[in-house]
């Protein structure tokens, strides 16, 4: 059938597939006929997305007093940190801090509660808690959410385990920072020696 535009400029006569490769360009097609009901689910994967789950880099937490990851995006929304066979050569409580431009050190709300052959809680305002009542050689696997509940604040929630049975859960809240959370950072206290496992985090919008 031949293409033919009558007088209103409907065109009829192209058949599916009629038009050559290439001929529509991006601009050529109206923001407004691009609906959600005319995208397929299984179009849209992970790949495709401008705020994909993101992996970080693995860091050994095999010496230094902090593990720090930085360039976290604007649009991260969640961030969870992992934790495995993380230790130090001290008994002081690994915390996260977080930070817009230079980390936060006050303000928190942090818990964390222990059970095992005993049981117990510390708090902080220095950072939130991942573990508590540890000692040198003790290691640490399991991970720490943090998610944005808005005007710059994070809440947060843990679950970890000891290589000897122990068991931690902590929660919290962080300060409301000066901006949009840029960087992480775990430390042990700020003063014992990270000197055993791996630390990562995974962020998404």
């Amino acid at each position: 059938m031949p293409i033919s535009i009558n007088g209103t400029g409907t065109i009829t006569g192209i058949s599916a597939g009629g038009l050559p490769d290439d001929c529509i360009t991006t601009a050529e097609i109206a923001g407004s006929a691009v609906t959600t009901a005319k995208i397929l689910d299984a179009n849209i994967t992970s790949a495709k997305l401008a705020q994909p789950l993101t992996v970080g880099t693995a860091q050994a937490s095999t010496s230094g007093t902090a593990i720090d990851f930085t360039g976290i995006p604007s649009w991260a929304k969640r961030i969870t940190v992992m934790f495995n066979g993380v230790s130090s050569n001290g008994a002081t409580d690994f915390q996260i801090q977080i930070g817009s431009g230079t980390m936060s050190t006050a303000s928190y709300a942090s818990v964390n509660a222990y059970a095992g052959i005993s049981g117990g809680f510390t708090t902080s305002t220095s950072g939130l808690l991942v573990n508590v009542a540890i000692g040198a050689g003790n290691s640490s696997r399991g991970i720490a959410v943090l998610s944005l509940i808005g005007s710059n604040t994070w809440v947060y929630s843990s679950v970890l385990n000891r290589q000897d049975g122990y068991a931690y859960m902590g929660s919290g809240s962080s300060p409301a920072l000066a901006g949009s959370l840029d960087r992480v950072r775990i430390t042990a206290g700020g003063t014992d020696t990270f000197d055993a496992g791996t630390i990562n985090i995974m962020y998404e919008g």
